[in-house]
């Protein structure tokens, strides 16, 4: 196999390993996708849109790095410094906060595609 190949398939391997690695280890990540999994079965039951697909997609996949970026924070900090240090609490604090933020705007993004949806089957 060509080298270049070799690296290619490698990265998305490394890349594969580091997803199942975060879902192992983070609490948050499960819960995340516990949700996608149920937004999936609920927009399939309520046949959702293209668009609607497309949007609930790229809210998902933000969510989803968002808490993948905040482990790789988690970790580096945790490998640079045991000891209780402002800057590192700062930086952890700081990761943690923007999958929060992400995951607050995905939840209102989905009020907005399914309500509806659900009060039309409910009428």
């Amino acid at each position: 196999m060509k080298t270049k190949t070799k690296k290619l398939i490698n990265s998305f391997k490394y890349a594969i390993e580091g997803i199942i690695s975060s879902f192992r280890t983070e609490q948050n990540m499960k819960i995340h996708v516990f949700i996608m999994i149920v937004v999936i079965i609920l927009g399939i039951i309520l046949k959702l849109s293209a668009l609607e697909w497309i949007i609930l997609t790229i809210v998902i996949a933000l969510v989803i790095s968002a808490e993948l970026f905040n482990t790789t924070i988690e970790t580096v900090v945790d490998m640079i410094t045991k000891e209780k240090n402002e800057k590192a609490k700062l930086a952890k604090d700081v990761a943690a906060g923007a999958v929060l933020v992400l995951a607050i705007g995905s939840v209102v993004v989905g009020l907005i595609i399914f309500i509806p949806k659900i009060l039309g089957i409910i009428k």
